[in-house]
This record gives C-alpha cells, structure tokens and sequence, in this order.
C-alpha cells in the first residue's frame, strides 16, 4: 500500500496499480525494455492489474514475460455489456477494484474512463501517440512512462504535484 496526505484531497490509501499495455507498456506490440523490472519493484507495495483490448495480438507473450495475467476488454471480455466502449470498460474495471484505492496509468483514448475514475489517473506521453480525451481525464501528466513509475515510487512527488 501507498499512503498520501494530498493537501486539498486528503488521504489516499493507493493499492492497485491499473497500467493499459498497448501504447503505454508496450509499443506496437512488444514490451518496453526495462518495464518488468520496473513493475517487479512496484508489487511489494501495490497489486499490479493489465487492461488490453490486445490490438496486436502478443498479450500472451507480455503476460509472460511480466508473470502477470492481463484482463481483457471489448468483445468476450464480460464486460462487453457496458455502454460506452472500451473507455466504459476500463472504467468499470476500475470500479470494480474501488476506485479510491487505484492509480491508473494510460494514454489512448479508451484509457480514459480509468484514468478519470482512477483516485490517481496519470497520462503519458508516449510513442503512440497521446490522445485528447486521455489528457483531459487524468490528473497528472509524465513525459513517459519510467517517469509515471518514478513517482508512484517515490509519492512526495505526486504530493507536490497534486497538491492543492
């Protein structure tokens, strides 16, 4: 668990890290180098989730090569029954967890329904690109992914970021 006083916000009891993979994790398909080692540093403090709708078709290969099991959305995923698309899925997912207990890290479009109900949704800017509706919906944005992990581990700076 991760503990923040946010001035402004009150006190934030973080366990779940929610991270979309395609675009934010990986790009085009395949991990990013060092995100494994990152996310191994991360787990001792928070419970680590996977939200795909697997555009590339390798979320298997992520999986194992994060010893985790993403959960998938869009068609068959069970929660293909939610209005609003992806974006509503992942929300729900998010829900589902107790959304006061989640930082959620995405950049496409169907990433921002987490990222807005996420108690910390943080944007990247990434290689694929970055969209609108995701900026919009979080609450911080990182220039990158390593940067989005670095202050999850290190959470005074969320607080001085987020403070208000």
């Amino acid at each position: 668990m991760i503990e923040l006083n946010l001035p402004g916000r009150g006190n934030l009891h973080l366990h779940h890290l929610v991270c979309d993979v395609n675009g934010t994790l990986a790009v085009d398909g395949v991990l990013r180098d060092g995100v494994a080692k990152r996310l191994l540093a991360l787990r001792d403090r928070l419970e680590v989730h996977l939200l795909t709708a697997d555009t590339h078709g390798r979320q298997e290969t992520i999986d194992r090569q994060l010893g985790l099991q993403a959960h998938r959305i869009g068609p068959g995923s069970g929660y293909e029954k939610i209005p609003g698309g992806e974006a509503a899925q992942k929300a729900e997912f998010i829900h589902a967890l107790g959304a006061e207990t989640v930082v959620a890290i995405g950049q496409g479009a169907n990433d921002a329904g987490m990222l807005k109900a996420a108690a910390i949704g943080i944007c990247i800017l990434s290689p694929e690109g970055t969209a609108l509706e995701a900026l919009l919906a979080s609450d911080l944005l990182a220039p990158d992914l390593f940067t989005a992990l670095d202050l999850i581990e290190n959470p005074l700076r969320l607080i001085a970021s987020l403070r208000k």
